[in-house]
This record gives C-alpha cells, structure tokens and sequence, in this order.
C-alpha cells in the first residue's frame, strides 16, 4: 500500500513538471494570432499601411524610451507614417514571431524583426475584440548593430 502511495506522488510530480498539453482551441487560437501578426509583418515588408490597419485597434498605441524618456505614438500616426514601398534593404530584413503566451482573450507576442543596421524587439499586447485578435499595445526597443 505504501508502495502505491509513493508512486502516486511520484506520478503527480512528474506531471507538474511537463507542461499541459494545449487545447485544440488553443491552437486554433494560435494561428488566429499568427495570422494576425503576419499582417503586421507584411506592412513591414511592403511599407503598405492598409496591412497594418488590419492588426492595430483604432485605440492602440505604441511606447518606447529614448534617452531615458517614454515616447508614445498612436497607431494611427504609425500607420500613416507607411511608406507605401518596400524598404530599399528588404531583401537582407528578416522578421520573425519569438513566442506567443495567450490566455482566453488576451495574449503577448514577442516579434523579432532583423535589419542589417539595427535588430527591434516588439512586445504586442493583443485582445480578441469581436472575435478578431487586435493590437492594443505595442512597447518597443532597438538596438543598434556594430559596423
């Protein structure tokens, strides 16, 4: 009997070590971020601004520090601020998605993008808002790349 105890503890610490095992819904919800997010890179990559309204809530902003200060803009003048053409480098720019951590309607997305003078890490706060996922919030960094 005791024996039984033992593994049975055994047994529920090995599964508090192994990380659940997502939902299906879970991974549809996934790929509805995924897809989401593609539509913010493929603004990046065309310079095309109607790619990003498509991700960006009319509300959302995005926040950065420079020099020691926080900067704000609206997506709105983000999005405005799109060239319309693909940056001259785009052949050398690659964007990735770093990680996404989602829970019921809300979800983080880390979104790498490498340029060949500076690497940006973007932190999307995103929300399903009528059953679309939306960015409410971007915070960014840059750092720049040693010549």
């Amino acid at each position: 009997m005791q024996r039984m105890g033992t593994a049975l503890v055994l047994l529920a610490l090995v599964s508090l070590a192994l990380p659940p095992v997502p939902a299906a819904s879970s991974k549809g919800e996934e790929a509805a971020v995924r897809a989401a997010i593609e539509n913010y890179m493929q603004g990046h990559a065309t310079g095309a601004g109607e790619h990003f309204s498509k991700v960006f809530h009319p509300d959302s902003k995005l926040f950065w520090a420079r020099d020691g200060q926080l900067m704000q803009r609206t997506s709105a003048d983000y999005i405005a601020g799109a060239s319309g053409k693909p940056a001259a480098d785009e052949a050398q720019r690659k964007r990735w998605i770093e990680t996404i951590d989602i829970v019921n309607n809300a979800a983080v997305v880390k979104v790498v993008l490498d340029y060949p003078n500076t690497r940006l890490t973007d932190y999307m706060s995103m929300l399903k808002i009528d059953g679309e996922w939306k960015i409410v919030n971007k915070t960014f960094t840059s750092e720049p790349k040693a010549r």
